[in-house]
């Protein structure tokens, strides 16, 4: 990696490492975080599920979209300056999200945070690329994918107890004083850039980011105005056609920013599909599942994060374990794929779910499902920065990232769109027993969906409310259902998928390095930024 920096030699790089880290924590706690605040969200600015859903979708997409733009940026302009750049933008856009009266505005809001935190995340795995090197910069890694870990294991629990304490806007505001801190580290973080004339791919950045909004609008809005109608069709077509031409840009490019060669390298490519699998088995829960604990379940929403914390603990505690297993000679390669079998098996057992369940029951599926998060939470970036040459470290964290981003993206877009098809099915087959017509069904499945049952629920005559309730619960619950026999599914087919490609002959046992390793001082090798 060539890079010019401002000649100053790197005396706290701990200081970077911790900056570089806490910044990445909170970028994927604003994601799941917000998912617990949306029935609160609902109510107050009185949203419909759509504006709704974009909420977390525009922070996400917006997030996966620009990553490698920002990257290009972040060599040009400077790795420190587009990272207070971008952290300055998630600050001031959560602060203003934190303060917004207006459902829109809010999701323009989130929009501008999901670019703020792609300048962060890119600019924040440069600054890392250029302080560390060797086997310090796969420790570095290692606990920057730990730190990311944390902050979706931590995102809904925190967030329910600050919905249910301070209210939803604070959910927003913490993020907002959390990177304002971050900030305080600007000086202890030297500037670099690269020095032989990187520039942005337009083109690139263009085709990409229009192909993911089409891809995720049409997703949206097929359940809204109907999977065969022209517009849906067309933004389908359209992203299709996009995708095309990204890959037909990228071919041509002397420096492409998404190196497609890359991909013909099994190992690489099986850690690129890993996370987006980890994607539907996983993060959708943090999203799909705070709205069904408080709706079908009726849990306040401190509740519904309490009973996250079954979900998303084991992601803190797990991977100190899973190291000491590499270390003793378990290849990663049966380490990733457990965590898919974990998560796929947990996902099946989770459909034991039902209204008014206890908590403890809850407990074996969430457990398993956490503890298979955290297989390869603390694992998988090491692995994806050391399956290259380390010229390609850099180029190969921002594919992988944006792979992630992309697959969680486009995983919860799909996934809320299909429990809103599943539950608006459900609930036009048991309408007419109810003396309500069938095309109430998409209004209320919007409603229950985004977890407002109880006021679906009132719209039925006084005598009929306990009983209309309890029917839109089980519907709820039934779509809840499919949706995670489907997600096991899917982590199934990829559990088998990622074990074949992920064979290799030549691999070492410990082949890639750990949260763990930094036990030891995780810095103990001052660098000298070149």
């Amino acid at each position: 990696m060539s890079t010019a920096t401002s000649g100053r030699t790197t005396k706290r790089p701990t200081i970077i490492l911790a900056a570089v880290c806490v910044a990445v924590l909170i970028l994927p706690a604003s994601l799941t975080g917000s998912s617990v605040a949306l029935p609160d969200i609902a109510s107050n600015l009185d949203a419909g599920l759509v504006p709704l859903q974009w909420v977390v979708n525009a922070y996400n997409l917006a997030f996966a979209s620009f990553m490698l733009a920002c990257g290009s940026l972040a060599d040009i302009v400077g790795r420190r300056r587009m990272f207070a750049i971008g952290t300055a933008v998630f600050a001031l856009a959560s602060l203003g999200s934190g303060l917004s009266g207006d459902v829109l505005l809010l999701d323009v809001l989130r929009g501008a945070a999901g670019l703020g935190a792609a300048a962060v995340m890119t600019s924040g795995c440069a600054i890392l690329a250029t302080t560390f090197e060797g086997a310090a910069l796969g420790r570095a890694f290692a606990v920057l994918g730990s730190s990311a870990g944390a902050g979706l294991a931590l995102g809904p629990s925190l967030s329910g107890l600050l919905v249910g304490t301070l209210g939803w806007r604070w959910v927003f505001l913490a993020h907002a004083v959390v990177a304002a801190v971050v900030l305080l580290a600007l000086p202890a973080i030297p500037e670099s850039r690269n020095s032989e004339g990187a520039r942005v791919d337009w083109w690139g950045t263009v085709t990409f980011t229009a192909s993911l909004f089409l891809l995720m609008l049409g997703v949206v809005q097929g359940p809204q105005i109907g999977w065969a109608s022209a517009e849906v069709i067309a933004l389908f077509v359209g992203a299709v056609l996009l995708i095309a031409l990204f890959t037909v840009v990228e071919s041509r490019q002397a420096h492409p920013m998404f190196d497609l060669a890359l991909f013909r390298q099994s190992r690489f490519l099986a850690v690129c599909l890993l996370p987006v699998a980890i994607a539907f088995g996983f993060v959708c829960l943090l999203v799909l599942l705070p709205s069904w604990f408080s709706g079908a379940n009726g849990q306040s929403a401190d509740a519904a994060g309490a009973t996250m914390m079954l979900l998303t603990l084991p992601v803190l505690v797990v991977p100190l374990g899973v190291n000491r297993l590499v270390k003793r000679g378990m290849s990663t390669r049966a380490v990733l794929s457990l965590s898919l079998l974990l998560v796929a098996l947990g996902g099946a057992w989770l459909t034991v779910l039902h209204p008014g369940i206890p908590t403890w029951q809850l407990a074996g599926p969430l457990l398993l499902i956490g503890i298979g998060m955290g297989f390869s939470a603390g694992l998988i970036d090491g692995v994806a920065v050391t399956s290259v040459a380390p010229e390609r470290a850099g180029m190969a964290a921002g594919m992988f990232n944006t792979m992630r981003l992309a697959g969680e993206a486009v995983a919860i877009t799909v996934m809320s769109t299909v429990m809103v098809s599943l539950l608006q099915s459900r609930v036009a087959q048991g309408l007419h027993d109810y003396g309500r017509p069938s095309s109430d069904a998409a209004g209320l499945a919007n409603r229950v969906a985004s977890g407002d049952l109880t006021g679906a629920a009132h719209s039925a005559a006084p005598e009929l409310r306990d009983r209309f309730s309890g029917f839109l619960a089980d519907s709820y619950t039934g779509a809840m259902h499919s949706v995670l026999w489907l997600l096991a599914a899917i982590c199934a087919v990829t559990t088998v998928v990622v074990y074949l490609m992920l064979r290799d002959p030549q691999e070492a046992t410990t082949d890639a390095p750990t949260a763990e390793d930094t036990v030891e001082d995780p810095t103990a090798q001052e660098t000298t930024v070149v």
